[in-house]
C-alpha cells in the first residue's frame, strides 16, 4: 500500500475516530510525513495509532492525541507557540504548519538534535528547538499557545503564566493508570479558565514536580 493510502486510512481509521474532525487539523496530519520523524528501524509502525519509542526512554505520541491536542490549541497563521517536548520534532513541524513560529524545548540534546534534523531535511523555517529543561526555561517570553506534550503529576501553574492573554495551553495532569488532558485559556492578567478534554496516559516530564509522599 502507498504511504498516502496508509496515512489517509490513519486519519479516517484513528484520528477521526477520536474525534478530531477540524479540516484544517486532519490537512496538516496528511502533509507531514510523520514516517521521516520515526526511527528507521520503527518506520512500518509509523501510521499506527501507537506510541513509537524513542531514544532516553521517550516515546512519540500517538497520531489521534498529536491531532486532539492541534484541534484543542488551533494555532493561527499569526501565533507564537511553546512546546515543550520536541521528541522527534513531529509534533513541533504540525505546529508550525498551523502557526508563524515554534520554539521547542527538549531537556536531552540527542533528541534536540535529531529533531532539528528531521525538521531541516522536511525544509521547516520557523522552528527554534533548543536542549533545555523547559522547568527552568521562563524567559519572559509570552505565546499564545502552549503544548506540553509530556504529563505531569501535579498541575504545574508555572505554564499558565507565559501565555498572552487569550492564550491557550493543553497539558497533561496526573499519575498512570488515569491522567487527565486539559486545555487552560488565559482570560485575563490573572485569571484562566480550564476545560477537561479526554483521558490518556503519556510519558511524564522529565524533573516535573512529584506529590508528597504519604509515611505512617
Amino acid at each position: 500500500m502507498q504511504v498516502a493510502q496508509v496515512r489517509e486510512q490513519m486519519i479516517e481509521q484513528q484520528v477521526r475516530a477520536w474525534d478530531v474532525l477540524d479540516e484544517r487539523v486532519l490537512e496538516v496530519l496528511r502533509r507531514i510525513p510523520r514516517e521521516l520523524f520515526v526511527p528507521e528501524p520503527l518506520r512500518y509502525r509509523a501510521y499506527a495509532d501507537v506510541e513509537v519509542p524513542l531514544p532516553r526512554g521517550q516515546h512519540m505520541l500517538r497520531p489521534s492525541v498529536v491531532g486532539r491536542i492541534l484541534q484543542a490549541l488551533l494555532p493561527q497563521g499569526g501565533e507564537q507557540v511553546l512546546e515543550i517536548g520536541a521528541g522527534s520534532g513531529f509534533v513541533s513541524a504540525c505546529l508550525r504548519s498551523m502557526a508563524r513560529h515554534v520554539r521547542s524545548l527538549e531537556i536531552f540534546p540527542d533528541l534536540a538534535d535529531g529533531a532539528r534534523r528531521n525538521l531541516a531535511a522536511l525544509g521547516m523555517r520557523d522552528v527554534e528547538v533548543a536542549d533545555v529543561d523547559a522547568l527552568q526555561a521562563d524567559d519572559g517570553r509570552r505565546y499564545d499557545a502552549i503544548a506540553v506534550t509530556a504529563s505531569t503529576p501535579l498541575y504545574d501553574a508555572r505554564f499558565e503564566q507565559m501565555l498572552t492573554i487569550g492564550g491557550r495551553l493543553f497539558v497533561v495532569v496526573g499519575q498512570p493508570p488515569v491522567m487527565e488532558a486539559r486545555l487552560v485559556r488565559r482570560t485575563a492578567d490573572s485569571a484562566f479558565a480550564a476545560q477537561s478534554l479526554f483521558e490518556t496516559v503519556i510519558d511524564p516530564l522529565v524533573n516535573s514536580p512529584q506529590p508528597p509522599r504519604f509515611t505512617f
